[in-house]
């Protein structure tokens, strides 16, 4: 798939003048004090159990605050809460925009909100960096330069999926659940490339709307299929529920969860941990619940900065450790604007990482971007549900393997 001069004889007068050279420059909302991000994120609705990410977000720049800020610019984040409802994102981001004075929009959440803005932003030219969706559609440089992703897009994700099932089923009968939006077609389109000529190998597709109160319907439609392989592309409270109901079907096929939904305290405990034995994902971040880190530097660090910032908040949320990491490269990128703080260098600066370390990010798995490759992350680990947590298996595989 896409992917991902010296001028000789200047005067003494222009050697004595650094303080011209170095000019600051700002585009609305930076200052010499502030810089203005906004984000929308549902903390009530559907999708709620996101809610994790944008508080770990705001307690991450208020700690970075308290240090002195950011090249001694305090953040100031406005997120608001948007429900999950497209249209409300709309609504908020339009006042954050025109109204508050945004310098950028940082990790709004969900395909179908940003895709509800995404040309709005472009047309301001305003930032919409770093959003907090895999689809493959924020990796579009040439035609949405003010957009950026983060995280691995579910089109690779799920050609990946499409991939291992084809390689460890004898008879692979597919059956596919995803959300009825552009965020669940995503996947499903990975998968169908991820099988080729094998795409014949699905024997039923459903799909649920983000509002729908269960998914059990279409749980028992999938058992009904006969297919030996569940491919679930869900969010975290439908994934739970499927999860779950397979299990009280006594269906017990190969279970494919997106990575979307790996949160052992939002997702897997829900469902029940025995439930939820052999599901596989794929992976970018490290998890908390696994041993393993234990004694990872960086997870103690995180793990030191959530007693602090956090108290009380569930360690066994990926939604913190995820909402951390991005935290951490959006700072790293504020900081390498320096004191040219306008929104195209802080898509420069945005395009500019190469294998660059990210907090907690898995061993073997970079940063990198470009002017043409606005794909931060294009690496992951599969990883199987043993008891209760998640256990790392096989090689990092990059998006090229696919």
């Amino acid at each position: 798939m896409r992917r991902r001069t010296f001028v000789g004889g200047a005067s003494a007068a222009l050697l004595a003048a650094p303080a011209v050279l170095a000019q600051k420059k700002y585009d609305e909302g930076a200052s010499d004090t502030e810089i203005k991000l906004g984000n929308t994120n549902p903390y009530s609705g559907p999708a709620s159990a996101y809610a994790a990410i944008g508080k770990t977000i705001d307690a991450y720049f208020k700690a970075v605050n308290d240090a002195g800020g950011v090249n001694g610019r305090k953040i100031k984040f406005i997120s608001l809460d948007d429900g999950y409802v497209p249209s409300k994102t709309v609504e908020m981001v339009r006042q954050m925009v025109e109204g508050d004075k945004i310098f950028a929009l940082f990790q709004s959440l969900g395909t179908p909100c940003n895709t509800a803005i995404h040309k709005y932003m472009n047309q301001k030219k305003v930032p919409q960096l770093y959003v907090a969706t895999g689809a493959s559609k924020w990796g579009d440089p040439k035609n949405f330069p003010w957009t950026m992703g983060f995280q691995p897009d579910y089109h690779t994700e799920a050609i990946i999926y499409a991939k291992h099932a084809l390689a460890n089923a004898k008879d692979p009968k597919i059956g596919v659940l995803h959300q009825n939006d552009d965020y669940g077609r995503d996947y499903l389109d990975g998968l169908k490339q991820g099988l080729g000529k094998d795409v014949n190998k699905i024997v039923k597709i459903v799909t649920f709307e983000a509002t729908d109160p269960t998914v059990d319907s279409q749980i028992i439609q999938l058992k009904d299929s006969g297919a030996n392989i569940f491919m679930n592309f869900s969010g975290p409270k439908a994934a739970a529920q499927g999860i779950r109901k397979a299990a009280d079907l006594n269906w017990k096929p190969a279970h494919y969860l997106n990575n979307v939904s790996v949160s052992v305290a939002a997702v897997m405990k829900p469902a029940g941990f025995d439930n939820a034995q052999g599901v596989i994902t794929a992976s970018y971040l490290m998890d908390a619940t696994d041993k393993q880190w234990a004694d990872n530097a960086e997870m103690k660090a995180w793990s030191a900065w959530m007693d602090k910032h956090m108290p009380g908040a569930n360690k066994a949320d990926a939604n913190h450790v995820y909402g951390y990491a991005v935290s951490a490269l959006m700072t790293e990128t504020l900081k390498r604007c320096g004191d040219n703080l306008t929104r195209a260098n802080l898509m420069k600066q945005a395009a500019g990482f190469q294998k660059y370390r990210v907090p907690l990010l898995l061993p073997g798995i970079l940063v990198n971007t470009s002017p043409t490759d606005f794909y931060p992350i294009q690496a992951v680990q599969l990883q199987r549900f043993k008891g209760e947590t998640w256990e790392l298996f096989g090689e990092i595989m990059h998006a090229e393997s696919t």
